[in-house]
């Protein structure tokens, strides 16, 4: 009886870690997406929806952090994922890439909202 219970908890246990890269880090929070941490989520007006990509890399990417997926990680509904120039992916709501924002650092700052007239907040 103890191995049953034995193989059953590592069973368990493996399934979980199994899913561990599905888990979606994304979340609608205060009227608009947010990842894991509560931080809100942008898109950039340059990249084209369903292109597959992100144009936003090298300084781009220092100051508009992408939201990278997890090794494994697999897109569902809405959510898909792109290949950034670097071959890292990165996750996509409806075709956009996603971004995050330095100066946001608490749950419902949207500092970089409409900067630049080019990124956006998602509402959720």
């Amino acid at each position: 009886m103890k191995l049953v219970a034995c193989l059953a908890l590592s069973l368990a246990v493996l399934a979980g870690c199994a899913t561990a890269p599905n888990k979606l880090p994304v979340k609608a929070a205060g009227g608009m997406l947010v990842d894991a941490k509560g931080l809100t989520l942008y898109t950039f007006d340059k990249d084209v929806a369903n292109s597959g990509k992100s144009v936003c890399n090298g300084d781009c990417a220092r100051k508009w952090p992408p939201l990278i997926a997890a090794d494994g990680a697999s897109p569902g509904g809405e959510y898909t994922l792109v290949t950034r120039d670097d071959g890292k992916k990165q996750w996509a709501f409806r075709g956009k890439p996603l971004y995050t924002w330095p100066e946001d650092q608490e749950p419902g700052d949207k500092y970089g909202d409409n900067y630049l007239k080019v990124w956006h907040i998602i509402p959720g």
